[in-house]
């Protein structure tokens, strides 16, 4: 019978370093999560250029109506980078709009436009459907137990 690569050598003593094994760590089980549900969401939300982070920012925008483009990657926990990448795809698919605020004109200022808001409408449900069908593995209670210590490391 073949030995099963993931298998331990119950007989071979234990370093630290041979009990750290990949499949049982934080990080990796995270990210492998966060990959089955990034696969669930670009089946799902009708919209192939649409990505996880560029739907939250639009979600949010939806939320502030006008927000500044720093203030939008703080509620949406992106970095500067990133969040510059994601408003100008979003900029240039014509989903946002950007306007100098009159009270700080170096600063700019976010808001949907009327396509971004026909796409928030036309995909928000479809959000509710993809959070649900990344949970289903899990009974009710063990997604609410979830969910809550999710947010907890979260923040």
């Amino acid at each position: 019978m073949a030995k099963d690569p993931m298998a331990r050598d119950a007989t071979k003593p234990q370093s630290e370093a041979d009990l750290y094994v990949l499949e049982e760590q934080v990080g990796h089980l995270l990210r492998r999560a966060h990959q089955r549900h990034t696969a669930i969401f670009q089946e799902k939300i009708g919209d192939k250029q649409l990505t996880p982070l560029q739907f939250a920012a639009l979600i949010k925008l939806r939320d502030v109506d006008e927000v500044s483009q720093n203030q939008l990657g703080r509620m949406t926990a992106m970095d500067a980078a990133t969040m510059q990448g994601v408003i100008h795809r979003l900029l240039a698919r014509g989903l946002i709009e950007r306007r100098k605020d009159p009270a700080d004109r170096r600063r700019l200022q976010l808001s949907l436009s009327v396509m971004g808001k026909n796409l928030v409408d036309e995909c928000a449900g479809t959000g509710l459907e993809i959070s649900a069908e990344t949970l289903a593995p899990l009974d009710p209670e063990d997604r609410r137990l979830f969910m809550e210590l999710l947010s907890r490391l979260s923040f």
